[in-house]
């Protein structure tokens, strides 16, 4: 599990640093998805008699995931774009979109946490949505150890 923040952020990121265009982030997103999913399924171990209606849920939970990842990555590019020279105007924009998208990240754990106990247990619900947080923390804090401070333009 040591090894889990790394790799994800470094197959993440590096790919997503390079990537030119849409096409080349969905393509990483494809491979983070299966890293991603391998590492549920280690961590999870479903009971037998679940996994079909589990891993129905969790690819459900996944695609809706890959949408709020996408935004992400837009809002990623949007600083990228201007931290150098933040205007305020373009800060309190920027903020209304990474709050959002933020509580609909949050939200989305919550909503597939009480699927997945429906499907499966308590427990198996817990570890999800354990494995899950895991994940996103270890991206927001990559990300937020990367990029650069705001500068300011008065």
């Amino acid at each position: 599990m040591k090894k889990l923040p790394l790799i994800i952020a470094a197959l993440l990121f590096a790919g997503i640093a390079n990537a030119q265009n849409k096409v080349e982030v969905d393509y990483i997103q494809i491979i983070f998805g299966m890293e991603k999913k391998a590492i549920v399924a280690d961590f999870l171990k479903v009971d037998q008699d679940k996994q079909a209606a589990f891993w129905r849920v969790y690819d459900e939970y996944e695609a809706t995931r890959k949408d709020l990842g996408k935004k992400r990555i837009d809002l990623l590019i949007i600083y990228a774009n201007n931290y150098d020279s933040m205007k305020p105007e373009i800060a309190e924009s920027y903020m209304k979109d990474v709050i959002k998208q933020t509580k609909a990240t949050d939200k989305l754990i919550v909503e597939y946490y009480k699927k997945v106990k429906k499907v499966t247990d308590p427990v198996t619900a817990l570890k999800f949505y354990h494995i899950e947080n895991y994940i996103l923390t270890a991206i927001r804090s990559y990300i937020y150890g990367e990029i650069p401070f705001v500068k300011a333009i008065k």
